[in-house]
C-alpha cells in the first residue's frame, strides 16, 4: 500500500494539490466535435484532467439493457445508445492528443476488456472503474495486469465488495485510489458520505477522494477542506443542457471556481503558520491596533498621576497601558492633552 500515486506528471496523494478531474462521460451526445470542445472548456477552468468514458456497444450490451432514465426517443434501445458513443481507435487518438496540447491528462473509463486493449494503444496512464463494475473481474483484471495507477469509484459498493477490489489490486501490486460515489443522479447533500473517504483512507492508506455527482460546489470544497487527494465531478455546459447527466453536473463557471478553491487551499496546507513569528511581522499592525497609555482629561504640570487619569488609547506605540501602575504617584513635568499619549519624558521619575 502507498500514500501516493503517479498520473502523468501528477503525483497525487498528501501533501500534493487535490487532483482535479472533469467528467464528460456521454456529454457529447455521440458529437466528436462536442467531444472537443470539452477538453478546451475543461483545460480553461483549471482541471488537471479530462475524462470520458469509452463503451464499445457489441463487448458490453446487449439489446435487452434498459435505459436508466427515459431519453429522447433517438435511440430505440440503450444498445443504440451506446453504439452513437462509440468513437473509432483514431477519434480517441486525436482526443488524447488535444487533451495533452491543452495541458490535460486524458482518461477515459473502460467499460469492456475491448475498451481496454484500445485505450492501452493510445498510451492511457490510469485506469478508472465506474461504480458499476465493481464486479466486473475480467476488467479489473485487463487493468491491473498493466500495472498502471486504478482509480475505483465506490458507488454501489458494500465495504467487503471494496475490500474484496484493494486485495485485487494489492495480489498485484497496482497502485490505487479510492473514490467514494454514491450513484444517484444527482446526489442529494445527505447522500454524500464525505465521512467515508476518511475510512478508506484510514482502512488502506491511499489516495482517497470523491466522485460526486451533486450537481453542486459544495461537496468539492467539503471534501477538499478535509483533504480529498482526488475529485471527480461530470461537467455541462449548462444546467440547462440535454443529458441524463446534467442534473449531476458542474458547469465549468462552477468547475473554475473549485478549481480556484483547489489553488487555494493548496497554497494554505503548505504554508503553516508559527503564531510568534507571525506576530513578529504583525509589529506594525499590533502598533496600530493596541493601545497605550494617556491621559483620560487635560491636567496640569505638578499633577500628581493617579489611576483614574489614565486612559487607553491608539496607537500602540507608547507605553503599554498594561505598565499603568508604574506611572501612578509621579508628577507631571509639564502640562498634557488628553490628545495625545503620555510618554516617560512628561513625568518626574522620582515619587511625589
Amino acid at each position: 500500500m502507498t500514500s501516493h500515486i503517479k498520473i502523468g506528471n501528477r503525483k497525487i496523494g498528501p501533501g500534493e494539490k487535490c487532483f482535479v478531474i472533469a467528467e464528460v462521460a456521454q456529454a457529447h451526445e455521440g458529437s466528436l466535435g462536442q467531444a472537443h470542445a470539452f477538453i478546451d472548456a475543461a483545460a480553461a477552468a483549471g482541471a488537471d484532467a479530462i475524462k470520458f468514458q469509452t463503451h464499445i456497444a457489441a463487448a458490453e450490451s446487449t439489446r435487452d439493457e434498459q435505459f436508466r432514465i427515459p431519453m429522447s426517443g433517438q435511440d430505440k434501445t440503450r444498445y443504440d445508445y451506446w453504439k452513437r458513443m462509440e468513437f473509432t481507435p483514431e477519434q480517441w487518438a486525436a482526443l488524447t492528443v488535444h487533451a495533452k496540447e491543452a495541458g490535460l491528462i486524458f482518461l477515459s473509463s473502460a467499460f469492456s476488456v475491448e475498451a481496454v486493449e484500445l485505450l492501452k494503444k493510445i498510451g492511457m496512464p490510469a485506469w478508472k472503474i465506474g461504480s458499476g463494475e465493481f464486479r466486473s473481474a475480467e476488467l479489473m483484471a485487463a487493468m491491473v495486469k498493466t500495472k498502471k495507477p486504478i482509480l475505483l469509484s465506490t458507488g454501489m459498493s458494500r465495504y467487503d465488495e471494496v475490500k474484496d477490489a484493494v486485495k485485487t489490486f494489492q495480489q498485484a501490486k497496482a497502485p490505487f485510489a479510492l473514490l467514494q460515489c454514491t450513484s444517484n443522479y444527482p446526489t442529494s447533500l445527505e447522500d454524500v458520505g464525505l465521512n467515508v473517504i476518511e475510512e478508506y483512507r484510514a482502512r488502506y492508506k491511499c489516495p482517497v477522494g470523491l466522485s460526486d455527482h451533486s450537481g453542486t460546489s459544495y461537496p468539492s470544497l467539503a471534501a477538499m477542506a478535509q483533504g480529498a487527494n482526488i475529485l471527480e465531478l461530470h461537467v455541462t455546459f449548462d444546467h440547462l443542457s440535454y443529458g441524463p447527466d446534467v442534473p449531476a453536473s458542474v458547469t465549468f463557471d462552477e468547475l473554475a471556481f473549485i478549481c480556484d478553491a483547489r489553488d487555494s487551499f493548496h497554497v494554505m496546507a503548505r504554508n503553516p503558520v508559527d503564531k510568534d513569528k507571525m506576530a513578529i511581522k504583525m509589529e506594525k499592525m499590533r502598533g496600530l491596533f493596541t493601545k497605550s497609555v494617556a491621559l483620560a482629561s487635560p491636567q496640569k504640570k505638578g499633577t500628581v498621576i493617579s489611576v483614574k487619569m489614565l486612559a487607553p488609547k491608539k496607537p500602540g506605540t507608547g507605553i503599554p497601558f498594561t505598565e499603568k501602575d508604574k506611572l501612578v504617584g509621579l508628577r507631571l513635568k509639564r502640562d498634557v492633552p488628553s490628545d495625545r499619549l503620555l510618554t516617560w519624558e512628561d513625568v518626574d521619575r522620582a515619587r511625589a
